[in-house]
Order: structure tokens, then C-alpha cells, then sequence
């Protein structure tokens, strides 16, 4: 991918709490499109290895929480995390994470992340098909920055983390709000 490219359009099958419905697992099924996502919107779209692994659990996530409402003062209007991951996975990791700003995209079958080029084999981990580390700056439906970790690769022996993290993309925001002031 790269700037001024169109995401392609996906459906993504999310489970969504629903009070109406009784019992321990008030959850139902919603399938939402890219476009319910991205039309209309300046996002920050983030992708990573998996939900639950340590560089995405310890700093990548985290950061993009911490930093939410700084991303939204430079004109940001929401920050997705998506991983190669199954919707009940991405809920557990979002409520493990405590998350209050940056929402969860389940890529369970990894068709968006195979049509923007960034799936991977990571069998040497015992992960299968994932998605290679990256982040995006979304505007409308389409890329305006592209942010990808060097090497990519099947069976990569590192995890190179650094060009899609949250300060990355805050320098990115910044930079440009200062261009623009210019």
C-alpha cells in the first residue's frame, strides 16, 4: 500500500455486546464493512502479529491508548487496532488491555490483510498466517500515510518494531499540522 491508495472493501465479522440478550454471553453476531469503518472519517489504522504477544501487548497498543486523545487533537477521529485474530479473541485482548479509546478490528480470516499485501507466514512461531506489523493514516477510505516495518517477509526471524509505533505517527501529525501552519 501506499499514499493515495483505496482500502479494499472487506466484511468483518464482530460480535457486539446486546443487552437484550440474556444470559452469560450477550453477545451477538454484526458484520461491519470497511466502509462502516473508515467512510468519513481520518483514522488511525494499526495492524500487528497478534492480540496478546508482547512488542503489540507492551508497547503498541498501549501507546495508541495513552496517546488518544493527542492522536484526536491533531485530527483524528478514531485509532483501530486489527490483527489477524477471531472477534472473540480481539474483545478478550480489548477488555484485557482496558481499552477506552482505540477499538478492536477482527481480520480473523486475514482477507484484509492479504489485499493490502502485509500477510505473512509466521509458522516458525506456531502463528500461521498473520499480518506483518504496520500502521496507516486513513482518510475517507483511503491512505494518506504508510507506516511498515522493515523486511517483510514469511517466517521473519525478528519482530522489527519502530515505523508503525504511536510516536512514529504522532511525529508524522505533528510535522504536518506544522507544514500546514507554515
Amino acid at each position: 500500500m501506499k499514499a493515495g491508495a483505496s482500502l479494499p472493501d472487506v466484511t468483518f465479522h464482530t460480535r457486539v455486546r446486546d443487552d437484550a440478550i440474556e444470559g452469560p454471553n450477550p453477545f451477538r453476531w454484526q458484520d461491519m464493512t470497511t466502509a462502516d469503518y473508515f467512510k468519513g472519517k481520518r483514522v488511525i489504522l494499526f495492524s500487528l502479529p497478534g492480540a496478546f504477544t508482547p512488542t503489540c501487548s507492551t508497547y503498541q497498543l498501549p501507546g495508541f491508548e495513552k496517546n488518544a486523545q493527542a492522536f484526536r487533537d491533531l485530527g483524528i477521529d478514531e485509532i483501530y487496532c486489527m490483527s489477524v485474530n477471531d472477534s472473540f479473541v480481539m474483545n478478550q485482548w480489548a477488555k484485557s488491555q482496558n481499552l477506552e479509546s482505540v477499538k478492536v478490528i477482527p481480520d480473523g480470516s486475514g482477507e484484509f490483510s492479504r489485499r493490502v499485501g502485509m500477510l505473512v507466514r509466521k509458522d516458525n512461531l506456531g502463528f500461521g498466517m498473520r499480518s506483518w506489523r504496520y500502521a496507516a493514516i486513513i482518510n475517507d477510505g483511503v491512505v494518506e500515510a504508510w507506516f511498515e516495518e522493515p523486511g517483510i517477509s514469511d517466517n521473519h526471524g525478528e519482530d522489527p518494531y519502530g515505523e508503525s509505533s504511536p510516536e512514529r505517527l504522532m511525529d508524522y501529525l505533528v510535522n504536518e499540522k506544522a507544514e500546514a501552519a507554515a
